[in-house]
């Protein structure tokens, strides 16, 4: 789960000046512990800019969408207040000041200091006091200046002159450059956060589906799982974590793709490893998915180029209609092999593979192991140069 709260100070310009912002609280502060239920007392206080009429209420968030029954902090006559929370594991706060502003924050064992302005949903937040919410902003600063990297700026640059004189060529070397350049910037995260300990924040930085290319580091998510059974074995966060993990792991690079068996157009039942010995691309699609249609004319260019080479596609579709799958099929001249249930994300394949977002494509070798995923525009082709030939 991940848990963000909107701000306006300078720290979070550029793009997470109009997104909501996780808020952490902190491991490394000490906390007084209860011997009764191993338990510890936290406490959360601060300070309202601009008051309003009402109260201010707290209320633990859980899993499944409930809440324990909300509490009212007492807002002192010099808009200060202050909360003694008593936890026996991390938990999920929400604080909601007057029904104008609510703060989400993850609480450990560390005393946390807020000031909020309270009169408006996106109003001031600063949080002071906790090291997992510094990491947090430590590494959202690494992201944003990755992506706004003069190097990065340059090439767009360059890119568009390419584009203007339609030099296919040297539009796809930009394009790798491009991608290049963005992963020494992710590559510098990722070195961090290995050298974290289990924490919250790295818990929740791991959920940013933006932030880490977790195809190519599912090491930092398996030493991450390691660390959080460790540190909180009986936590449900860790399980949840866990579960992340151990699916990632089906589909990691170097693992034998799982099997699939869907009925082609004509009905008869046609089996992923009937392909073995070529090179395969599973192809997560479907007619409604504009992504997905305009991703197949590169598909195409690939399959012509290097069939005769060994080369196969194995098309999953995840539509719900027959005719409508096999009027994409017809349009967007796909002669290669088709398979689907008709049943949208609850696809068997779907479920197998993890797949919650199309276009989505697995390349396997000729003994069905997993060499790249997602392998868009060229990049399909220069992967196929590498492992066929040109």
């Amino acid at each position: 789960m991940i848990i963000r709260n909107s701000i306006t100070t300078n720290q979070y310009t550029m793009r997470f000046l109009t997104l909501i912002v996780l808020l952490f609280a902190s491991l490394g502060c000490s906390s007084e512990k209860k011997a009764d239920d191993a338990g510890w007392d936290v406490v959360i206080k601060g300070k309202v800019n601009f008051p309003q009429q009402g109260t201010i209420q707290i209320q633990e968030l859980k899993m499944n969408g409930q809440g324990a029954q909300p509490e009212v902090i007492e807002l002192k006559k010099d808009n200060t207040f202050s909360k003694t929370l008593h936890l026996t594991e991390p938990g999920i706060f929400g604080i909601n000041f007057f029904g104008k502003q609510v703060v989400n924050l993850m609480v450990y064992q560390s005393t946390i200091e807020l000031t909020v302005a309270g009169n408006e949903p996106q109003g001031f937040v600063e949080i002071k006091g906790s090291p997992d919410h510094e990491l947090y902003q430590k590494v959202q600063t690494m992201y944003q200046e990755a992506q706004n990297a003069p190097e990065l700026k340059k090439i767009e640059m360059e890119f568009q002159t390419a584009a203007n004189a339609k030099d296919e060529k040297k539009m796809d070397d930009l394009r790798a450059a491009y991608m290049a350049q963005l992963e020494v910037g992710q590559n510098k995260i990722v070195d961090l956060l290995k050298q974290q300990p289990a924490s919250l924040a790295l818990y929740n930085l791991l959920q940013d589906p933006n932030l880490i290319d977790k195809d190519k580091h599912i090491d930092l998510f398996v030493e991450a799982a390691e660390k959080f059974k460790k540190s909180w074995p009986n936590y449900h966060y860790t399980q949840e974590f866990a579960d992340v993990v151990n699916k990632l792991k089906v589909t990691a690079i170097g693992q034998v793709a799982p099997e699939i068996a869907l009925a082609n157009p004509e009905g008869q039942i046609v089996k992923l490893s009937s392909l073995r010995g070529k090179y395969v691309l599973i192809d997560f699609w479907a007619k409604w998915c504009g992504p997905c249609r305009k991703e197949n004319p590169n598909v195409v260019k690939a399959y012509h180029r290097f069939k005769e080479k060994g080369f196969e596609v194995y098309s999953v579709s995840l539509d719900k209609n027959k005719a409508d799958w096999l009027q994409a099929i017809q349009e967007d001249g796909l002669v290669w092999t088709h398979v689907s249930d008709l049943k949208y994300f609850d696809c068997q394949a779907a479920r197998d593979y993890n797949i919650n977002a199309i276009p989505f494509s697995i390349l396997l070798d000729k003994n069905g192991v997993i060499l790249a995923k997602n392998l868009r525009g060229p990049a399909l082709e220069q992967k196929l140069e590498q492992v066929l030939g040109k």
